[in-house]
């Protein structure tokens, strides 16, 4: 009896842990919604927002092979994701690409961060060109991952001196539909300005130290620097 019993629980144990396993694996392969040999629509929009970014330049076939393989890779890279190539949960959410699941949770996470650079575009770069105003959205979160300057948006933003755009309020203006755009772009990794932490306007800019600085690249009225 005794031995039957110790045989039952063997076998609810060997059966759990199976049962462990299976939903371990298949949380694994729900993540991994697109990967090398994948086709489909959702490619295409991985391989449209990668070629925007210039992390990529094949063509838009919805085709998942080596050459959307090594855009996702630096693209992960870039954003610090884990560096697999595979367009899971993470990095297409980093992406801008949400499925069903994904999409309320995700959203309201970045909500607040999208909203507050949004405005700062606004205040800021309403006016320059489309690129123009992704990289201001840039230089926000170069900042934020220099140690530097403070580590979260609103400490950038909100950095005593940092920008005028606060001390005369115009952060607070609503942003239009193109900072929005410009905002998301720059939060989903695109960075024209090459890392750059500073910009300023040659010809309003009056203080002398900033004129020092290494310039990256030049769009619109600003200069981007490090």
């Amino acid at each position: 009896m005794k031995n039957k019993l110790k045989f039952g629980s063997l076998v609810l144990i060997l059966v759990s842990m199976v049962l462990m396993y299976n939903v371990i694996l298949g949380n694994q392969i729900a993540e991994a919604t697109s990967k090398y040999g994948s086709r489909g629509d959702e490619v295409k929009q991985i391989q449209t927002k990668l070629k925007n970014w210039g992390y990529y330049n094949g063509s838009i076939d919805g085709v998942y092979g080596s050459g959307t393989l090594s855009a996702v890779k630096s693209f992960q890279k870039k954003n610090g994701l884990t560096v697999d190539g595979v367009a899971g949960t993470k990095t297409l959410q980093a992406m801008g690409i949400y499925s069903s699941s994904s999409s309320s949770s995700s959203s309201s996470s970045g909500s607040s961060n999208l909203n507050l650079i949004s405005r700062f575009v606004h205040a800021e770069a309403r006016g320059e060109p489309y690129t123009g105003q992704v990289a201001v959205a840039a230089v926000i979160l170069n900042r934020v991952k220099d140690s530097r300057f403070p580590n979260t948006t609103s400490g950038v933003v909100y950095q005593p001196g940092a920008f005028t755009c606060v001390s005369d309020g115009q952060i607070n203006l609503s942003p239009n539909e193109t900072s929005r755009k410009a905002a998301q772009d720059a939060i989903n990794g695109w960075d024209p300005t090459y890392g750059a932490v500073y910009y300023f306007n040659p010809a309003t800019a009056t203080n002398k130290w900033i004129w020092s600085r290494p310039v990256t690249v030049t769009i619109g009225k600003h200069r981007f620097c490090k």
